[in-house]
Protein backbone atom coordinates (compact mmCIF):
# COMPACT_ATOMS: atom_id res chain seq x y z
CA UNK A 1 0.00 0.00 0.00
CA UNK A 2 1.36 3.56 -0.82
CA UNK A 3 0.27 6.51 -0.35
CA UNK A 4 1.27 10.17 -0.35
CA UNK A 5 0.33 12.91 2.80
CA UNK A 6 1.37 16.70 2.76
CA UNK A 7 0.59 19.99 5.39
CA UNK A 8 2.36 22.99 5.15
CA UNK A 9 3.70 24.22 7.82
CA UNK A 10 4.10 28.04 8.82
CA UNK A 11 7.66 28.33 9.40
CA UNK A 12 10.87 28.70 8.02
CA UNK A 13 12.12 25.41 6.75
CA UNK A 14 15.45 25.69 8.68
CA UNK A 15 12.88 26.15 12.02
CA UNK A 16 10.76 23.02 11.01
CA UNK A 17 13.68 20.81 10.45
CA UNK A 18 15.49 21.91 13.67
CA UNK A 19 12.30 20.88 14.89
CA UNK A 20 12.04 18.11 13.33
CA UNK A 21 15.63 16.35 14.21
CA UNK A 22 15.50 16.45 17.75
CA UNK A 23 14.42 12.90 19.42
CA UNK A 24 13.53 14.70 22.33
CA UNK A 25 10.98 16.83 20.39
CA UNK A 26 9.29 13.46 19.21
CA UNK A 27 6.94 13.05 22.56
CA UNK A 28 5.04 16.21 21.93
CA UNK A 29 3.72 15.09 18.33
CA UNK A 30 3.84 11.69 18.19
CA UNK A 31 1.09 9.90 20.05
CA UNK A 32 1.25 7.13 21.94
CA UNK A 33 5.38 7.16 22.38
CA UNK A 34 6.62 5.44 25.52
CA UNK A 35 10.59 5.96 24.29
CA UNK A 36 13.16 5.24 22.13
CA UNK A 37 16.89 4.11 22.33
CA UNK A 38 19.49 4.30 19.80
CA UNK A 39 20.57 1.00 19.10
CA UNK A 40 23.13 1.25 16.25
CA UNK A 41 25.10 4.55 14.32
CA UNK A 42 24.88 8.06 15.51
CA UNK A 43 21.82 9.47 16.12
CA UNK A 44 20.38 11.27 13.14
CA UNK A 45 23.05 10.05 10.31
CA UNK A 46 22.12 7.34 7.42
CA UNK A 47 22.39 3.34 8.84
CA UNK A 48 21.33 4.20 12.59
CA UNK A 49 18.80 2.70 13.88
CA UNK A 50 16.42 3.01 16.94
CA UNK A 51 14.16 1.53 19.10
CA UNK A 52 10.97 3.07 19.00
CA UNK A 53 8.37 2.03 21.72
CA UNK A 54 4.52 3.07 21.57
CA UNK A 55 1.49 2.61 24.07
CA UNK A 56 -1.83 2.38 21.45
CA UNK A 57 -5.03 1.71 23.67
CA UNK A 58 -4.13 -2.02 25.47
CA UNK A 59 -1.25 -2.66 22.54
CA UNK A 60 2.18 -2.18 23.28
CA UNK A 61 3.97 -2.03 19.77
CA UNK A 62 8.17 -2.14 18.89
CA UNK A 63 9.33 -0.43 16.11
CA UNK A 64 12.76 -0.18 14.86
CA UNK A 65 13.83 2.88 13.00
CA UNK A 66 16.49 2.61 10.15
CA UNK A 67 17.87 5.82 8.47
CA UNK A 68 18.52 5.58 4.83
CA UNK A 69 18.74 9.10 3.77
CA UNK A 70 19.44 12.41 5.89
CA UNK A 71 19.74 15.30 3.56
CA UNK A 72 18.02 17.45 5.82
CA UNK A 73 16.85 20.04 5.12
CA UNK A 74 15.56 18.77 1.62
CA UNK A 75 14.77 15.77 2.68
CA UNK A 76 14.82 12.54 5.40
CA UNK A 77 14.35 9.10 4.61
CA UNK A 78 13.91 6.02 6.85
CA UNK A 79 12.64 2.38 7.42
CA UNK A 80 10.19 1.27 10.30
CA UNK A 81 10.06 -2.66 10.78
CA UNK A 82 7.48 -4.31 13.19
CA UNK A 83 6.33 -7.40 13.68
CA UNK A 84 4.35 -8.20 10.12
CA UNK A 85 4.87 -4.61 8.87
CA UNK A 86 7.52 -2.83 6.89
CA UNK A 87 7.11 0.77 6.25
CA UNK A 88 9.37 2.99 4.02
CA UNK A 89 8.93 6.94 5.03
CA UNK A 90 10.50 9.58 2.37
CA UNK A 91 10.20 12.76 3.35
CA UNK A 92 10.63 15.85 1.78
CA UNK A 93 11.01 19.85 2.51
CA UNK A 94 10.30 22.32 0.35
CA UNK A 95 10.28 26.13 0.62
CA UNK A 96 7.47 27.83 -0.34
CA UNK A 97 7.53 31.56 -1.71
CA UNK A 98 5.92 33.06 1.27
CA UNK A 99 8.47 31.55 4.15
CA UNK A 100 6.17 28.38 4.65
CA UNK A 101 7.21 24.72 4.55
CA UNK A 102 5.64 22.27 2.46
CA UNK A 103 6.34 18.59 3.98
CA UNK A 104 5.44 16.00 1.52
CA UNK A 105 5.27 12.30 3.79
CA UNK A 106 5.39 9.67 1.06
CA UNK A 107 4.68 6.12 2.96
CA UNK A 108 4.73 2.81 1.92
CA UNK A 109 3.55 -0.43 3.57
CA UNK A 110 4.44 -4.11 3.30
CA UNK A 111 2.81 -6.79 5.33
CA UNK A 112 3.85 -10.20 5.67
CA UNK A 113 1.51 -12.70 6.85
CA UNK A 114 -2.33 -13.05 6.08
CA UNK A 115 -3.69 -10.99 8.87
CA UNK A 116 -1.69 -8.05 8.41
CA UNK A 117 -2.03 -8.16 4.41
CA UNK A 118 -5.94 -8.19 5.29
CA UNK A 119 -5.56 -5.13 7.48
CA UNK A 120 -3.77 -3.54 5.07
CA UNK A 121 -6.78 -4.69 2.40
CA UNK A 122 -9.42 -3.45 4.26
CA UNK A 123 -8.38 -0.56 5.93
CA UNK A 124 -6.47 1.94 3.94
CA UNK A 125 -8.10 4.68 5.19
CA UNK A 126 -6.71 3.96 9.14
CA UNK A 127 -2.72 4.05 7.67
CA UNK A 128 -3.83 7.74 5.86
CA UNK A 129 -5.57 8.73 8.61
CA UNK A 130 -2.90 8.03 11.42
CA UNK A 131 -0.01 9.44 8.88
CA UNK A 132 -2.52 12.59 8.75
CA UNK A 133 -2.41 13.07 12.87
CA UNK A 134 1.15 12.89 13.19
CA UNK A 135 1.76 15.67 10.51
CA UNK A 136 -1.01 17.85 12.16
CA UNK A 137 0.35 16.87 15.68
CA UNK A 138 3.73 18.52 14.91
CA UNK A 139 2.46 21.42 13.26
CA UNK A 140 0.59 22.21 15.79
CA UNK A 141 3.92 21.51 18.05
CA UNK A 142 6.38 23.15 15.63
CA UNK A 143 3.85 26.45 15.27
CA UNK A 144 2.37 26.36 18.51
CA UNK A 145 4.13 24.83 21.17
CA UNK A 146 1.53 22.77 21.33
CA UNK A 147 2.52 19.26 22.77
CA UNK A 148 -0.18 16.26 22.71
CA UNK A 149 2.70 14.73 25.53
CA UNK A 150 0.25 15.49 28.49
CA UNK A 151 -2.23 13.25 26.86
CA UNK A 152 -0.10 10.19 26.36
Amino acid sequence: MKYTSEIIIDLHRDEVVRKLDNPENMKHWQRGLVGYKLLQGSPGKEGAKMELEYQMGKRNMVLTETITKNNFPEEFHAHYDTKGVHNIQQNFFQETTDGKTKWISESEFQFAGFGMKLMGFLMPSAFKKQSMKYLNDFKNFAENDTSIAKEN
